[in-house]
């Protein structure tokens, strides 16, 4: 079983946005992108593990600029494929940890990348995303909420507390995929020294947080 994270969306790029179809979710998606649009309304950004570009083109409606990037080249073909009439979207293949901007960003986006990211790696994460934004710059991220029936069972959890799902792909591949579910709680905890102005947003299937970089 693979235990590659990269190597797992890289094999799924071309069935990724499948996870968007499911009808229960169309409201939370609906609600998520008008805030996304409305909050980036003429701003420019940093968009970090932008994947398929799901959310780079629905943002990119409303944003002044996008640099969308990511460490996957086959979900970096699938970004650009996508239609960006304002042509406002640049793309980088780019790992987080390494990725060394010339300048700070006003505001930065992270879709799906924080339930990602494991627990005892957190705060070194958001200290790195921070160090992207200029202090007082802005910082959002979305990400889901367990609900059963829905998600995927969590079939494993490490000894930190991190849990895992595994998933099959199309070519039948199986993957053991960490993705972990904070509560709102957890979430503040995390800014909390990091952070000021936190808003958290908690939908059905998805949360969004949006807060200040205290730097």
């Amino acid at each position: 079983m693979n235990k590659d994270l990269t190597a797992y969306y890289s094999s799924r790029a071309k069935e990724y946005e499948e996870i968007y179809s499911k009808p229960e979710r169309q409201e939370d998606l609906k609600k998520i992108a008008e805030i996304l649009q409305e909050f980036f309304k003429g701003k420019n950004l940093l968009e970090i593990a932008c994947g398929t570009g799901y959310w780079t083109e629905r943002i990119a409606e409303t944003a002044r600029s996008i640099i969308a990037s990511d460490i996957s080249e086959s979900v970096l073909e699938v970004a650009k494929s996508k239609s960006y009439p304002n042509n406002n979207v640049s793309f980088r293949k780019q790992d987080l940890f390494s990725f060394k901007p010339e300048k700070k960003f006003d505001n930065l986006f992270g879709g799906f990348i924080w339930s990602h990211i494991k627990l005892q790696e957190l705060d070194d994460f958001i200290l790195q995303v921070n160090s992207h934004v200029k202090n007082n710059g802005s910082i959002v991220f979305i990400d889901s909420n367990f609900i059963e029936g829905s998600n995927l069972p969590v079939t494993y959890e490490d000894e930190s507390g991190n849990t895992y799902q595994t998933r099959k792909l199309k070519d039948d591949s199986t993957h053991l995929v960490l993705k972990n579910f904070p509560s709102e709680k957890f979430v503040y905890e995390k800014l909390y020294e990091k952070a000021y102005e936190i808003k958290f947003i908690n939908l059905k299937y998805y949360w969004l947080i949006i807060y200040k970089n205290k730097n």
